[in-house]
């Protein structure tokens, strides 16, 4: 039924999604997709998001009035929540550029070197990356330095600037524009320095 069509599903499930279903066009990083009629919602709760996605395209004013009687927040994306680790897991040669990368996050990556360091070639390397995350390597490292960066902001007081460092960006700007892309954290919430 799906075939052909564009389809969310709940983030961590999306490696076995796409070998079960690979004729589908999988965005794990959507909580609610409607595609040619069809709506799918991914996560724990995305019954409520599929919910509010069917009332909002009726009226958008009454799918606000019932979120707010529901103390639910608009939640578009997944990928604030997304566990790069987790995805890796679940193929070998993901597994083995994930800790690879965790080992070398404050140095300049590149694919080539990673596929080489791991024993792959850089194609399959990028076959891998594609078909368990969902994405190319360049995104999956970036998507672990911002699972670090975000740990760190969390747990240390430690500057923007020097967590940049830490997670392989030379300038905090660079950082900065990601962590917003991908959490949502406005700038007010990231510290610039000490």
């Amino acid at each position: 039924m799906l075939d052909g069509l564009r389809a969310t599903t709940s983030w961590w499930l999306s490696p076995v999604f796409r070998d079960r279903y690979p004729k589908v066009e999988l965005d794990q990083s959507r909580m609610v997709i409607d595609c040619e009629g069809v709506i799918t919602a991914g996560a724990a709760f995305g019954h409520v998001d599929l919910a509010l996605a069917i009332v909002r395209a009726a009226s958008p004013a009454l799918a606000d009035l019932v979120a707010r009687y529901l103390v639910v927040d608009e939640r578009s994306s997944q990928a604030a929540y997304t566990i790069p680790s987790a995805l890796a897991r679940s193929d070998p040669t993901v597994a083995a550029f994930e800790l690879w990368t965790r080992e070398h996050l404050t140095e300049p990556i590149g694919i080539p070197a990673a596929a080489r360091a791991i024993g792959v070639s850089e194609r399959t390397l990028q076959r891998a990356v594609r078909r368990t995350v969902g994405t190319s390597p360049i995104r999956f490292v970036q998507d672990l330095r911002i699972e670090r960066a975000s740990h760190l902001l969390r747990t240390t007081d430690l500057s923007l600037e020097t967590i940049s460092r830490r997670v392989g960006y030379e300038h905090p700007n660079t950082l900065r524009v990601l962590l917003r892309e991908r959490t949502g954290r406005t700038t007010s919430t990231l510290r610039d320095s000490k």
